[in-house]
């Protein structure tokens, strides 16, 4: 980690305490309009919905352009316009219980500058660690990349989707609402899942982009519920943008205690893809 470095940037230990609170378990079962039976204090936090706490809360005065906290601190101060969860790989280790005091430590780990189809790119890599009660539950690790904006991103293409005859399916619509309201529940101020003039105007978009850490969560809910288990473990990778207009399909299917699963859009496009991990 020592060998990190951004011009004066080195990488910090970034530590964040706070109660799991019932009560934004249950907003989040709501925005993905799940039942909030059993979200309550003692019980165990369901899969993916960590990523609704430990969230750093930047005042407004250190808010950048994009609706993001200013650029250095905990990630490196890279100034290319474009920012995106790339991908995770999260390891349910013990159940994460409500009502109760959780701690989670996180660090960058890695930093790769490259030259992309799209130009220069930075890509950060940060692993955190969730512990309640001085055992670790929840190992996470997320890729952010950075990449040069000014160009157009092109709305889908022509409907081509065909649903398959096998496997598991599943057709959704995140619309405006549902992305302002888990923007909202993750403290997410980035200006492309909300505002859609800056979205088309200054970073090129058709429109409101499809937070990825949501379809990752709709990922990961239908592999556990068409399977009937728990999850063990779940990782993703983006592979191209949803945006709020369009539809989108889930599909999968599971092999043993393992299960592919991928989001793609109606005109054929793959937009993520993940591998979900259950419980033996």
């Amino acid at each position: 980690m020592s060998d990190i470095r951004y011009g004066d940037w080195t990488p910090q230990t970034e530590v964040i305490a706070e109660r799991i609170d019932a009560t934004q378990a249950r907003k989040l079962a709501a925005t993905f309009d799940r039942p909030e039976d059993g979200i309550e204090d003692g019980a165990p936090l369901p899969a993916m919905y960590h990523w609704v706490y430990f969230l750093p809360r930047a005042p407004m005065s250190k808010i950048g352009t994009d609706g993001h906290p200013e650029r250095g601190g905990f990630f490196p101060p890279v100034q290319l316009q474009r920012r995106m969860f790339a991908g995770a790989r999260t390891k349910f280790l013990k159940p994460l219980l409500i009502g109760q005091e959780a701690t989670r430590t996180g660090t960058i780990t890695s930093l790769t500058e490259k030259e992309g189809k799209a130009g220069r790119m930075v890509l950060a890599t940060a692993e955190y660690t969730i512990e309640q009660g001085d055992e670790t539950c929840i190992t996470d690790t997320h890729d952010i990349i950075y990449i040069a904006g000014g160009g157009q991103t092109p709305a889908p293409g022509p409907d081509s989707w065909t649903a398959p005859a096998d496997g598991w399916h599943r057709t959704v619509h995140v619309d405006g609402v549902m992305l302002f309201r888990y923007s909202a529940l993750i403290f997410n101020g980035h200006r492309i899942h909300f505002d859609r003039e800056y979205t088309r105007d200054e970073e090129g978009y058709p429109g409101l982009v499809v937070t990825g850490p949501l379809t990752a969560t709709l990922l990961a809910q239908f592999a556990a519920d068409n399977a009937g288990r728990e999850l063990a473990g779940f990782s993703f990778r983006g592979r191209a943008p949803l945006f709020d207009f369009a539809p989108f399909h889930l599909v999968g299917d599971a092999d043993g205690d393992t299960a592919e699963v991928s989001a793609r859009r109606s005109d054929g496009v793959t937009a993520m893809t993940a591998t979900a991990e259950f419980a033996a």
